[in-house]
C-alpha cells in the first residue's frame, strides 16, 4: 500500500507542476504562426495555420525604427511587437516594445506586466526607472540609466520609467511572453468599468472619500 500511495503522490505533484505553469507553453514544432479565427472558440495562445503555408511577412515588422507620440498627458509612447503584430511569434514566449519619452518628466507610469518579465536597454537619454518588491518588504529598487544600460524588471512586480533628461529618451524591451498583458495601476485602480466603490479605496489609500471620487474622475 505504502507504494501506491507513494505512486499517487508522485503523480498528483506532476500534476501540480503542470497546472502552476504560467508562461507561454513550450511549441511543440519549429513555429505556430498564429490564425485570427477564433470561432468563439479560446485556447492559450491563438490557433495555428499549417506551417507549410507560412510565409516570412508572418515573421516579420516594420517601423520600430519611428519615433512614437509623445504629445499625451504621460509624455511616453510604447510601441509593442506581440503576436498581435507578428503572428510568427505565437507559442514562442517573446515580445518587443520601443519605448519613446518626452524631455523633462516623460513617463511610462507604474504598472505590471502579469504574463512576463522585461528587460529593458536605453538607447538613447536618461532615464530614472525602478521596481518594488512584493511584500512584506514593498522594497524600491531604483537606478539611472544611460545609453547602452540594461535593467531587468522581474514577472509581475511594479515597475516604471521616467525621463529625468532635458532630451528625448529612447529604450527597447524585451518581454518573455508573447502577450505579457498590461496592468496600469492608477488606471486599474480609479479608472475600472465600472468604478470601484469609492469607500473601498478611501480605506484601502487612507484618502477622503471627495479626493478617491476626483482621482476617479481623473481616469
Amino acid at each position: 500500500m505504502k507504494g501506491v500511495h507513494f505512486h499517487v503522490a508522485f503523480v498528483l505533484l506532476a500534476l501540480a507542476f503542470t497546472f502552476a505553469s504560467a508562461f507561454d507553453p513550450s511549441p511543440l514544432q519549429d513555429f505556430c504562426v498564429a490564425i485570427n479565427n477564433t470561432n468563439d472558440v479560446f485556447v492559450n495562445g491563438k490557433f495555428c495555420k499549417d506551417p507549410k503555408l507560412a510565409t516570412a511577412n508572418d515573421f516579420f515588422f516594420s517601423g520600430l525604427n519611428m519615433p512614437g507620440n509623445t504629445a499625451n498627458q504621460l509624455g511616453s509612447k510604447v510601441t509593442l511587437v506581440t503576436v498581435e503584430q507578428i503572428l510568427g511569434l505565437n507559442t514562442l514566449g517573446i515580445s518587443l516594445a520601443r519605448l519613446d519619452f518626452a524631455p523633462n518628466g516623460g513617463l511610462n507610469p507604474p504598472h505590471t506586466h502579469p504574463r512576463a518579465t522585461e528587460i529593458l536597454v536605453v538607447w538613447e537619454g536618461t532615464l530614472y526607472v525602478g521596481f518594488v518588491t512584493s511584500n512584506p518588504d514593498n522594497r524600491l529598487i531604483t537606478k539611472v540609466l544611460y545609453p547602452g544600460d540594461v535593467f531587468v524588471f522581474p514577472i509581475g512586480l511594479i515597475h516604471f520609467q521616467f525621463n529625468i533628461g532635458n532630451t528625448n529618451a529612447v529604450a527597447i524591451s524585451g518581454l518573455s511572453s508573447q502577450n505579457p498583458g498590461l496592468i496600469p495601476i492608477a488606471n486599474a485602480v480609479f479608472g475600472s468599468n465600472p468604478p470601484i466603490n469609492p469607500d473601498v479605496l478611501a480605506k484601502a489609500f487612507q484618502l477622503d472619500k471627495t479626493v478617491v471620487t476626483y482621482l476617479q474622475s481623473r481616469f
